[in-house]
């Protein structure tokens, strides 16, 4: 289904459709949520404010005004390694796009947030754990080319688990690619802005997650490179309770700003309000 027709049902449904579920417990404070108010509160827990990982096609539907014409959906994913598992890589990928109703890890495109044009990158932690392999580094990298092209600024939303183990080190090397693609884009003189979701991970928070020129993260996000556990095991000592969330990082000086989900659209437009050529 093409994304500007799934946007039009979205909005006119009030739900994606895919999910039969009518109720979520709030992993948080275990509150059971409807899921149709848990959609209409941007899927944040109304009873203690936690942040539920959104898809890809949802974050889409909430800051887009209008259409949104998708870029790199042709781009799809090899085996170029024959990995071997208890399930072959291409049958763990057919499962993923089954469940989640995407292609890949991050859907690309081009569409307006409060009547700024923007470029718009939002991964999706639901489609193998947003890792990143081959295709989402190329996806990220024809998003800059184009945004570069039409000098429109570019969003992107991270939430990954890292590096894709499927594909290697071709999957590592997509960070190299991603910088490149980042170096180009703000040498030129183009605005970039990077809103960093639970969780951002490995290669992705090791790369384009923190090259941007503004960097917002959600509240309580878990962001970080290494896991909590690895970390503790390596330098064998205890963590601060707060390690490695976005109000932790924010306090460290590694982020600009934690904005609620509610408040993520309004702040966007403001800073794309700030770097607007006046006509």
């Amino acid at each position: 289904m093409a994304i500007p027709e799934w946007l039009r049902i979205r909005r006119s449904r009030g739900d994606d459709g895919r999910d039969a579920a009518l109720w979520s417990k709030c992993s948080k404070c275990g509150e059971v949520l409807y899921r149709r108010d848990l959609a209409a509160n941007l899927f944040v827990c109304t009873k203690c404010g936690y942040h539920f990982r959104m898809t890809a096609f949802d974050r889409i539907s909430t800051l887009i005004d209008g259409d949104f014409n998708e870029v790199g959906g042709e781009v799809l994913p090899g085996d170029p390694l024959g990995w071997v598992d208890r399930k072959t890589y291409p049958v763990k990928l057919s499962g993923d796009r089954e469940k989640s109703g995407l292609t890949e890890g991050v859907v690309c495109g081009f569409g307006q947030i409060g009547a700024h044009d923007v470029a718009l990158g939002v991964m999706d932690f639901h489609f193998r754990g947003g890792t990143m392999g081959t295709v989402v580094g190329e996806r990220i990298a024809l998003l800059l080319e184009e945004a570069l092209k039409r000098k429109v600024p570019c969003i992107i939303f991270t939430a990954s688990g890292g590096a894709r183990m499927e594909e290697g080190m071709f999957a590592l090397m997509q960070m190299a690619k991603t910088t490149a693609a980042v170096t180009r884009f703000v040498e030129d003189g183009n605005f970039f802005v990077t809103v960093l979701t639970d969780p951002t991970t490995g290669g992705v928070s090791a790369s384009f997650a923190f090259e941007s020129d503004v960097i917002i993260a959600e509240p309580k996000a878990m962001i970080g490179f290494a896991g909590r556990r690895v970390i503790e095991q390596t330098i064998r000592q205890k963590l601060p309770d707060q390690f490695q969330t976005a109000e932790f990082l924010l306090e460290k000086g590694h982020i600009d700003m934690v904005v609620d989900r509610h408040e993520l659209k309004n702040t966007l437009i403001r800073l794309l309000e700030y770097v607007a050529v006046p006509v």
